[in-house]
């Protein structure tokens, strides 16, 4: 399941009536080229903020047109490597994602923000208090385990041969067993098979799923806990591969892809990269937008832990080179 929404470029009669907010900068693009369109393909999880938040923040602020389409991130990145689809803007929860496109469509990407995962709940299930209990501290963290493996209990996830986070939530219950020293078949009863049907869906249906009560509890990503108003269960930091700080124990977890690729645990970091040169302009002003305060105020409120930005790579364009070193 893809998204794909439009916010049209503004008008002149409606730039001049926010010209004191959007500053110099929005008329300037305009009069470059205001027909540009930051056309952005994204990792699933980030669908509320771009929809929502960012893309008209950014159209609002620069001039410039949005369009987003949202999926699992590594799947995104097939779609690109394909010619299926042709974005200027790739978002990716992780590097991977990206590095898997370089070098033909991109050299280099920024890490911007860091996104844990947790275990979101939907506050009718009948386990809502047990969770509220370990999410408080009231009850140990490790009953969360024993709850998620009772019989009829319904979990939600994403498939890890397609996206970052289904990827880390398996990889998060085998990190847990050997931390918790929980019995051995701890990942085998609580996920079954790594492309379980009973559990599996595509990151931009997850969440609706548990909203509607289809499901008792779903891997989250923080950040669409927080922007969905979701009640969530917080891991440990040594578990949750949220802190870069980590990257040593995460990479502890790995996991056999179908594909037969084996994969280790990593930081789920947001990343970000110009892709292809058309509309080179939006594109890269879409970019150095997520990487100004007001961007990544954005981020922040959104439930996101803001990283130092670091650029990966080589030939970056100026432009983001400045904003990186104005962040």
């Amino acid at each position: 399941m893809r998204t794909r929404t439009t916010a049209h470029v503004i008008g002149a009669l409606a730039c001049a009536a926010v010209l004191a907010s959007c500053g110099s900068s929005a008329a300037q693009h305009q009069e470059a080229g205001a027909s540009q369109v930051a056309d952005v393909a994204y990792a699933g999880s980030l669908q509320y903020i771009n929809e929502q938040v960012v893309g008209p923040g950014f159209t609002k602020a620069t001039g410039y047109g949005y369009e987003g389409r949202g999926g699992g991130a590594f799947g995104v990145a097939h779609e690109i490597a394909a010619g299926e689809i042709s974005p200027n803007v790739f978002e990716a929860i992780g590097p991977g994602p990206i590095e898997e496109l370089e070098p033909r469509f991109t050299s280099w990407y920024v890490t911007i923000a860091a996104s844990p995962i947790v275990l979101a709940y939907n506050p009718a299930t009948p386990f809502a208090s047990t969770f509220a209990a370990i999410a408080s501290g009231r009850e140990p963290f490790t009953d969360l385990f024993s709850v998620l493996e009772r019989p009829g209990f319904l979990l939600g996830r994403t498939d890890p041969n397609t996206d970052p986070q289904g990827q880390a939530f398996y990889e998060m219950v085998e990190l847990a067993t050997v931390r918790y020293h929980l019995p051995a078949s701890t990942p085998s009863t609580v996920l079954g098979p790594l492309d379980n049907p009973a559990q599996v869906f595509p990151e931009t249906a997850l969440e609706a799923r548990l909203e509607s009560g289809q499901l008792d509890a779903a891997s989250a990503f923080r950040s669409e806990a927080v922007q969905l108003h979701l009640p969530y269960v917080p891991l440990p930091t040594a578990i949750d591969f949220g802190d870069p700080a980590e990257a040593q124990a995460y990479a502890a977890a790995s996991l056999r892809l179908a594909s037969g690729q084996v994969v280790h645990g990593h930081p789920l970091t947001v990343t970000i990269t110009e892709i292809g040169h058309h509309d080179a302009r939006a594109a890269l002003s879409f970019i150095t937008y997520l990487l100004s305060p007001r961007g990544r105020r954005e981020l922040a409120q959104g439930g996101y832990t803001l990283l130092r930005p670091t650029i990966v790579g080589s030939g970056v364009p100026r432009a983001v080179r400045a904003a990186v070193a104005g962040a």
